[in-house]
């Protein structure tokens, strides 16, 4: 049996503010529907994942800005970071560990993401 992780909830507080930044920082907006004056959906899937994330009205009893350090993997860490801080996602410098290179950062409610580049850049180079 297969068990796939499809889709994550992101809770913010300004849905339209969350869907911007999320586009900024390259998500691609799948879906963005109004269930009702309660219900909004809006689903973003960063380039190349299979899994999404939704951001909404209605969707989630998790707090705003309470999501710490979900991760997302890309194959090179400086041009990722390169990338976000050209689109004016504020991130941290590369930080390099053993089981990896990273760079972090938060979207406006403070949900927090890291970046990281499986091979750390000394053992790519």
């Amino acid at each position: 049996m297969d068990i796939r992780l499809e889709l994550v909830m992101v809770p913010v507080t300004d849905v339209d503010r969350a869907k911007s930044f999320y586009e900024r920082a390259g998500f691609h907006a799948d879906h963005d529907v109004t269930v009702s004056e309660e219900v909004r959906f809006v689903q973003l899937t960063p380039p190349g994942s299979a899994c999404s994330i939704a951001v909404g009205k209605g969707l989630t009893r998790m707090p705003p800005g309470s999501l710490d350090n979900m991760q997302v993997v890309v194959e090179d860490i400086e041009e990722a970071h390169a990338g976000l801080t050209a689109r004016g996602i504020g991130v941290s410098a590369i930080e390099d560990q053993p089981w990896g290179s990273f760079v972090y950062f938060a979207d406006p409610d403070g949900n927090r993401w890291s970046v990281q580049q499986k091979v750390p850049r000394e053992a790519a180079g």
